[in-house]
């Protein structure tokens, strides 16, 4: 599964740079608002791939095995404390993030003429991602109320 993940995450890696690349040929060519989506578009590939990095890395450390990166100047500051909850509420926001550049997106996409976009459209991608981010607090409320104070330990039975 992992190793498929990876794949997955060069192909990522392949779609930007050919993004990259049509937009430093074509951008003499393009208005400022197809600049920005161009940029939207790689800011958006690039989220994908670093939630799939967190997935690979958090989902390895919690499910298979431990990474042995301690006291490793580049270990993620995540990786030191990860289990099931944290890494949910860490690709929560993840989505609600790429979430963010999709909608913002399709904002400039609704404002420009001939785009396709209906105003229902516009709306349910709004109330989807309203949905993210009342998930992703109903992440991190579980996870803070269900996490011992700090200090705090149980002494068992």
């Amino acid at each position: 599964l992992y190793i498929g993940l990876i794949v997955a995450q060069l192909i990522y890696v392949i779609k930007f740079w050919n993004k990259l690349i049509d937009t430093a040929v074509d951008f003499p060519n393009m208005g400022e608002n197809a600049i920005m989506l161009a940029v939207l578009g790689l800011v958006d590939v690039v989220m994908i791939a670093n939630l799939l990095i967190m997935v690979i890395i958090g989902g390895y450390e919690t499910f298979v095995s431990r990474i042995k990166v301690d006291n490793h100047p580049d270990q993620p500051e995540w990786l030191s404390h990860v289990n099931a909850n944290v890494l949910k509420v860490k690709l929560a926001m993840a989505i609600i993030g790429i979430s963010s550049i999709h909608l913002l997106k399709t904002f400039i996409e609704y404002g420009s003429k001939d785009t396709g976009l209906t105003e229902t459209e516009v709306m349910w991608q709004t109330i989807i991602h309203v949905v993210f981010v009342l998930s992703a607090i109903g992440l991190a409320f579980i996870d803070k109320f269900l996490s011992p104070a700090p200090g705090r330990h149980d002494p068992g039975p």
